[in-house]
Formats: structure tokens, C-alpha cells, sequence
């Protein structure tokens, strides 16, 4: 009975779709380049002008650490982070299904699997991968889970390639 119920609560995800980028830590304004904007959005958080959301020296910090860092990229140089260079940044459509309780996100470092979960991101379509290594490729995908905690077949498979600095 487990694996009929489990079957119904699959069929509707066919409508998963992820989408995975590489994103250097020290774009703080998201717009693919490190340059004199993010400089200023480094000042301006370390300041408290405007709300600290860097993820370079550690999450939500920012200091003069964190300002010397960005205008290090902007200059050529390396985003150097407590968390790494780069980050695998994933969104997803929601799941049509009825029921869904949360996903999870699994990654891989060979296409197909296996798979290791990452997280469990209740409703969020999205997980940022702060964890990624430079030079190396990374596969993920997600599952939706029910209120039981069943999980749906694996989403289409999703590649990123992590750039070296």
C-alpha cells in the first residue's frame, strides 16, 4: 500500500525544473561581476547603511574584512571567503502535487548519482550551496516530501561547474 500512495504522490512532478549557477560571494549586488557597485555595498553594509547580507567572512558579517575583500576582487584578485569562493546557487518550480510538505536537496560529484542530501528547505524553491569546491563539478537534485516524509522521485538533474578563482 506504502509504494501505491508514494506512486500517486509522485506522479505531479513532472513540473520540477533546477537551474544551478555559479555565483562569486563577493557579487553582493547579483549582477555577475565584482566591480565598483559591490564595493560600495561592501562600505555601505559594514557601515550599517544598509542591511548586512554578505556571506564572506561569515554569514551576515561585515567589516572592514569583508571591504577588503570585495575591492581585492574588484581588482583581479580572489574573493577569498570563510566559506569558500563560490557558491552553487539552486531554484526550482514547485511541486503541482497535493501534499507536499518540504523538499530536499541532494548533490553529486558524478553525473547520475549517488547522491548525498544536502538540506531539507521546507517550502523554499531555492538552496544556496555555500559549500562548493573551485574545479570541481557538481550535480543536484531535488525531492519533494510529503507530510509522512515520503519523498518523490529525483528532479531532472542539475550540473554546476564551479570555476577556479
Amino acid at each position: 500500500m506504502r509504494n501505491a500512495s508514494r506512486s500517486a504522490f509522485a506522479a505531479g512532478l513532472f513540473f520540477f525544473s533546477t537551474a544551478v549557477w555559479a555565483q562569486n560571494a563577493c557579487d553582493l549586488n547579483g549582477d555577475g561581476q565584482v566591480n565598483s557597485s559591490d564595493v560600495q555595498a561592501a562600505i555601505n553594509m559594514s557601515l550599517g547603511l544598509s542591511n548586512c547580507t554578505a556571506n564572506i567572512a561569515g554569514a551576515n558579517v561585515c567589516n572592514v574584512i569583508v571591504v577588503q575583500r570585495v575591492v581585492n576582487a574588484s581588482m583581479g584578485g580572489g574573493c577569498l571567503t570563510s566559506t569558500g569562493i563560490h557558491t552553487a546557487a539552486l531554484t526550482w518550480t514547485a511541486s503541482t502535487s497535493s501534499g507536499v510538505a518540504g523538499y530536499q536537496v541532494y548533490r553529486a560529484t558524478t553525473s547520475g548519482g549517488p547522491y548525498t542530501l544536502l538540506s531539507s528547505v521546507g517550502l523554499a524553491t531555492s538552496f544556496a550551496d555555500n559549500t562548493v569546491v573551485s574545479g570541481t563539478t557538481y550535480y543536484y537534485v531535488v525531492t519533494a516530501v510529503d507530510g509522512n516524509n515520503n519523498p518523490s522521485p529525483y528532479s531532472n538533474q542539475a550540473q554546476a561547474v564551479i570555476p577556479v578563482p
